[in-house]
């Protein structure tokens, strides 16, 4: 990744190492990447607890009001084994998680490996991705209270549970575990995986115990019985919606493929599944001894009533760990994903902490104030887990068909066989297509709180995106060259008061001959601003997640030098840090003198000033949009107001910032005759 070349991305072994030290670049190549059982672990804690507590509530889903007959049971135990097979393993498992990024994985990092060659494919990004926010809005609300709602279950003399209010037990969990996210999980977070596998072990022994009571219920293995389900049950097709609950979390487990490594991910799918299975298996022998009744009329939760009285506390308990381990695995991914949408410019800058060393901490707290709010009002709303049920995998459903695009378009540039990717592209077409068919039904009962949650998501995203287009359209670039002899003359000249020693601009300009017009006005023309050396400093993010490398342009040595940084779409963007690391380098290359050129200071060998200048762009009147783009950019400077300045955003001092004000003109106003009366 480093090279030592003069005029290349460069960068020595010590500078290596500090940027490893304070960013965590190649944390992707973690021990935890490499199969091994504490990998394993792990993995159990942060990929699988999302599709892990789906045992709590999809068999409840799927019977509902129906009456428990031999057909529902095997069709829709049936439906569970093949969705989990051919959407979660086949898909996922075995074909998503090759499609990964230097190791990480998420709908944005499969975005990364195409937009070169399809940068329009960065519109069914981001409806994923602001599909997977929402479910992180919806996922921790329906897992506490499926876990919590067990309460009203246990028998004693002295309390009556069967009444006891679970909306404010789930609100104060879900409010701490937002509320621990500003110091860091990094504590409580290496007790997950410890916890999941005791989950996954307590409902693979729990299932067991209820299989024997119905041995034929293993028929569900058979196709058949799905087949039979969807299309010669009373409105069977319509159960997919709640059949597609048990893969809700195979998204995530591709976001979070960074952290743990495909092969881990995959061997421990296999013990995963076979703990869903024989829990869903046990439910389904469960339920089969209550044939021809409902649920209301049995009073029973199919998963909790595979727990004997004496153990269901402790059972709750352990639900309610897991739980929240899955909501903290949904809330980091949100994290990470908003993240990725800042680096690839579709989401307002916002700030992003690391409150601990842990690998995959990372803190945003505007986003962790939205989701809060969210998954508060979502609960306050619903009330209830059964209620909420409606609006769970609608948008994830979305998010899936908009992953499968991506991927074909990847298989498609990684040269695999166009017949095979077409026949990929249409089974999937199919099955994903027929789970949103039958989750579209569920809108009027609160599907809609998903999709709204997502569109307002999409609205943002897509506002900045398009406004960032408009924005960039008339930048104007000129040729660098024609300035060096002007700049290299104000820099002499002591007529003009010296502004500072080194005077550095953020550029956007790619290549190294180009600058934006309104840098050489601001030196030359706004106010002349004379320095001993121009810095011109270029951010380009890269489609690798954790390349850190720059380049160094001496367009006249100790006089212009342009610097640019090629960070990776999950490399936190110090700048100001960077760049005197990089001063560092260079002087210690005896490239440059940054000695001050005061006299008595030289002497001295006291190092020059550093001043930033950054240019805020405002939307200049002089401009004749539509009334639509006008629209965009009222809204898209109002997000901007709200958002980190650029200083801020690119971690620069602000003591040693000036923000310069210049006028956006995007469209000018037609040309005018203005007559003289005198």
């Amino acid at each position: 990744m480093f090279h030592k070349k003069f005029g290349e991305y460069k960068v020595t072994d010590t500078f290596a190492l500090l940027f490893q030290k304070n960013i965590y670049v190649g944390e992707h190549q973690s021990i935890h990447n490499k199969l091994s059982l504490a990998g394993l672990l792990v993995t159990l804690g942060i990929i699988f607890g999302d599709i892990g507590t789906s045992p709590l509530y999809v068999l409840n889903a799927i019977v509902d009001t129906k009456v428990i007959t031999k057909d529902l049971i095997y069709g829709g135990l049936s439906c569970i084994v093949w969705t989990l097979t051919l959407q979660t393993t086949l898909k996922y498992v075995l074909i998503t998680l090759n499609a990964d990024n230097n190791g990480e994985g998420g709908i944005f990092s499969l975005y990364a490996l195409v937009r070169r060659r399809k940068p329009y494919l960065i519109f069914p990004a981001i409806i994923g991705g602001c599909a997977l926010l929402a479910d992180g809005v919806i996922t921790p609300p329906i897992s506490v209270s499926s876990a919590i709602e067990g309460l009203r279950l246990i028998k004693s003399d002295t309390f009556n549970f069967s009444e006891i209010p679970t909306v404010p037990i789930v609100i104060a969990i879900i409010s701490f575990l937002f509320l621990i996210q500003r110091v860091g999980t990094s504590i409580v977070g290496k007790s997950f995986g410890p916890i999941m596998f005791i989950w996954f072990g307590m409902i693979a022994i729990l299932g067991i115990s209820k299989i024997g009571s119905h041995i034929d219920v293993l028929n569900c293995l058979n196709p058949y019985y799905a087949y039979n389900l969807l299309f010669n049950y009373h409105e069977g097709f319509w159960i997919l919606g709640a059949v597609f609950l048990c893969t809700t979390g195979a998204e995530a487990l591709y976001s979070d493929l960074g952290h743990c490594g495909k092969n881990n991910i995959r061997v421990s799918w296999f013990f995963v599944k076979s703990a869903l299975l024989l829990s869903y298996f046990g439910q389904g022998a469960n339920l089969l001894a209550h044939e021809g009744q409902t649920l209301a009329q049995t009073g029973i939760n199919p998963f909790y009533d595979l727990m004997s009285l004496e153990f269901l506390p402790f059972g709750i308990a352990i639900a309610t760990m897991a739980a929240i381990t899955a909501s903290q695995a949904l809330i980091s991914g949100s994290f990470t994903l908003i993240s990725e949408a800042i680096r690839l410019n579709v989401w307002p800058k916002v700030a992003l902490k690391y409150p601990s060393e842990m690998k995959g901490q990372l803190y945003v707290p505007s986003a962790n104030i939205i989701l809060w709010v969210g998954c508060i009002g979502v609960v306050l709303y619903f009330r209830e887990s059964k209620a909420m049920e409606a609006a769970y995998g609608l948008a994830i459903t979305i998010a899936m068909l908009m992953t499968t695009l991506l991927l074909v378009n990847y298989l498609r540039t990684m040269k695999v066989n166009k017949w095979l990717v077409a026949l990929l592209l249409l089974v999937y077409l199919g099955i994903e297509g027929s789970f949103l068919a039958a989750n579209l039904v569920k809108f009027s009962h609160g599907g809609w709180v998903s999709l709204g949650i997502s569109s307002i998501f999409i609205f943002i995203m897509l506002i900045w995106y398009k406004g960032r287009k408009i924005k960039n359209r008339l930048t104007e670039f000129v040729q660098l060259k024609t300035y060096i002899p002007i700049l290299e003359q104000l820099s002499k000249d002591e007529s003009v008061s010296k502004f500072a020693t080194h005077l550095v601009y953020l550029t956007s300009a790619d290549l190294k001959n180009e600058i934006e017009s309104k840098v050489m006005y601001s030196i030359l023309q706004k106010q002349p601003k004379r320095a001993d050396i121009y810095w011109f400093v270029h951010i380009h993010v890269d489609d690798q997640p954790y390349t850190m490398e720059y380049k160094v342009d001496h367009i006249v040595p100790n006089d212009i030098v342009k610097v640019e940084f090629k960070l990776g779409f999950r490399v936190e963007q110090k700048i100001n840090y960077y760049f005197r690391r990089v001063v560092e380098e260079l002087v210690l290359n005896k490239e440059v003198d940054v000695t001050s050129r005061y006299t008595s200071l030289r002497e001295q060998n006291i190092t020059g000033d550093f001043k930033f200048v950054v240019l805020q762009r405002h939307l200049s009147t002089e401009n004749e949009l539509s009334e639509f783009e006008q629209w965009i950019m009222d809204v898209y400077f109002t997000l901007d107001k709200l958002s980190l300045s650029e200083a801020k955003a690119f971690g620069l001092d602000t003591s040693s910032v000036l923000i310069e004000k210049v006028p956006l003109v995007i469209t000018p106003l037609k040309e005018f005759k203005l007559k003289r009366t005198y």
